[in-house]
């Protein structure tokens, strides 16, 4: 998948999972990576930018496997700013799709 496409909307799949509950760095890469191919090293420079700006805070649990993990939570202000990119994201979705199957109408002329 092209690169620049993945860098827009990862942003977008990280706040979604966080609103479905809180997760760490790795369990985060593991479920995105099951749909788009990314390393772990994409997702912690997003989580950085994500706390820095107020989308999320941080908290330690114990594990059992090892070191305490640092779990990431969306805040309210996460919550609203994911709300709108859900918007802004659908009709961004539904302009390309328009402009897909024009140039497919165009193709069949």
């Amino acid at each position: 998948m092209n690169t620049q496409f993945k860098k827009g909307v990862l942003g977008l799949c990280v706040l979604v999972l966080l609103k479905k509950k809180d997760c760490y760095g790795y369990e985060l890469v593991e479920t995105i990576s099951q749909h788009i191919e990314i390393s772990e090293g994409t997702i912690y420079p997003l989580l950085r930018k994500l706390t820095t700006d107020g989308m999320c805070t941080t908290y330690l649990q114990e594990s059992n496997e090892g070191p305490s993990r640092k779990y990431y939570h969306l805040t309210d202000l996460g919550i609203t700013y994911l709300e709108k990119q859900l918007i802004d994201w659908q009709h961004f979705a539904d302009s390309v799709e328009t402009i897909i199957e024009l140039g497919d109408d165009l193709n069949h002329e």
